[in-house]
């Protein structure tokens, strides 16, 4: 889908995408802003010391946009058979039993978001550091990009699991999105303040 047909699909009152698929695709940006500073990095004669980083770099970058935008689509996808069995009357034969399966099911994809959303982190981080000076304020916005996927990503974790019937299950998943939440947000925070602080000449 076309970038603005995909915006405008997110405006509507269609069911997909939604949030999940917003926190996905804000995810790709950042990874490909984490591409975009490797690349303006590499080759550069004053940069020659980190250039293995910058191919490691740009290589995962890429990696990580493609899952990023297969777990935009598999987010839709996990919201269908939910969408359907709300539809259904509460007494309908089996419905509680699919409904936690298709619960879980569509709790996970937010979960493999902020798992992804650990990783970029880490190369914002490291590209804050040593990525071209004319393109740490990229790495900044990356930052702040991964930051607001992964808090989306942890809501729609608990948008799911907070219907659960299976308590155990439901906690299980809470509290891994909230140590990869809380460990994304930290980073995120860290490099985009010294990335700020850079640029405004504020020192650390």
């Amino acid at each position: 889908m076309e970038l603005e047909q995909w915006i405008n699909a997110l405006g509507s009152r269609e069911p997909t995408p939604g949030g999940g698929g917003a926190s996905a695709t804000l995810g790709a940006v950042a990874a490909a802003l984490c591409e975009m500073v490797g690349n303006l990095t590499s080759g550069k004669a004053r940069y020659q010391e980190v250039q293995p980083d910058m191919d490691r770099i740009v290589a995962l970058a890429k990696a990580l946009e493609q899952s990023f935008l297969s777990l935009a689509e598999a987010d839709a996808e996990a919201f269908l058979p939910l969408s359907r069995l709300y539809a259904l009357p509460k007494d309908a034969e089996g419905r509680e039993e699919k409904l936690e399966i298709a619960l879980k099911n569509a709790a996970l994809v937010p979960l493999r978001i902020l798992e992804e959303c650990e990783k970029v982190a880490g190369l914002c981080a490291e590209l804050a550091e040593k990525g071209s000076r004319l393109a740490v304020s990229d790495a900044g916005v990356a930052a702040a990009a991964c930051e607001a996927a992964a808090g989306g990503a942890a809501l729609n974790v608990y948008v799911n699991t907070r219907l659960m019937k299976n308590k155990e299950t439901a906690e299980a998943l809470n509290a891994k999105a909230e140590e990869w939440e809380k460990t994304v947000t930290a980073s995120c925070r860290e490099t985009y303040r010294k990335v700020r602080n850079s640029l405004a000449h504020k020192g650390e």
